[in-house]
């Protein structure tokens, strides 16, 4: 069976890593982006260069017609997804909650939380043993802000992810017995633009002077441990929640 791999947010950092790593596993990849069209095009160059088949589809996660028009394009180009990788997120500000503007707040929320539950719900619809496919894996990204909170920085980004936590857990069992793994990865922070974007580019440098490991994550570290989720040696795994924090 043809393994299909619908990534969110791939055209950079921890998704870009993902696709091009599922791609020399042989996984033909689908690869959401939000905006850079560039930078998800050369993902998508450098998939098919490893023989596997490719597609781009710009959507925002957040906005159910986007979502419903990516799975769509995926089942048209490359077949019935299998696998779903919810990555796409972003920050917010850096901010007391005091200060947060609420719709700085509502955004984190609608592409983290909202995002990933609607992009699970299309999948399930595709991958469900009950619906007639033949079951699937999902993993999360979730943030070891979850567990820490990011008080006085980002506790909307981290509230946002533990939600995304306790969605796994209740998602794992509900579609368990439907052939449908669900885990989530708790990632530190790890060394992309991201927090560049959000105007805290000194932000990766300051974690790493306080990590055990001495450093943050490189992309391919958490790719690493998304593919073995996705992968059957995991088999046994679901509503695991796996913490690649560097110690943190």
């Amino acid at each position: 069976m043809t393994k299909v791999v619908v990534i969110t947010g791939a055209s950079r950092g921890i998704g870009a890593a993902t696709a091009r790593l599922a791609a020399k596993e042989g996984y033909d990849v689908c690869i959401n982006y939000a905006s850079d069209h560039k930078a998800a095009e050369a993902v998508k160059k450098d998939c098919i260069a490893l023989g596997v088949k490719a597609i781009t589809v710009q959507g925002d996660v957040g906005m159910p017609a986007d979502v419903e028009a990516l799975f769509k394009a995926c089942g048209e180009s490359l077949g019935p997804v299998t696998h779903l990788v919810n990555n796409a997120g972003i920050i917010g500000h850096s901010t007391k909650l005091e200060d947060a503007d609420p719709e700085m707040i509502r955004r984190v929320f609608d592409v983290n939380t909202l995002g990933s539950m609607l992009c699970a719900q299309q999948a399930i619809r595709r991958m469900s043993t009950n619906n007639g496919g033949n079951g699937g894996v999902i993993v999360n990204i979730s943030s070891i802000a979850a567990t820490l909170g990011s008080p006085g920085e980002y506790i909307h980004y981290a509230s946002s992810k533990a939600a995304v936590d306790g969605f796994t857990i209740g998602l794992s069992k509900e579609v368990g017995c439907e052939g449908i793994r669900v885990n989530s990865i708790q990632a530190g922070t790890a060394n992309t633009d991201i927090h560049e974007r959000e105007g805290n580019p000194d932000r990766p440098a300051m974690v790493a002077q306080t990590a055990p490991l001495g450093r943050v994550a490189e992309p391919e570290d958490i790719a690493n441990a998304i593919l073995w989720l996705m992968s059957e040696k995991s088999s046994y795994a679901t509503g695991a929640i796996l913490r690649l924090g560097g110690g943190l």
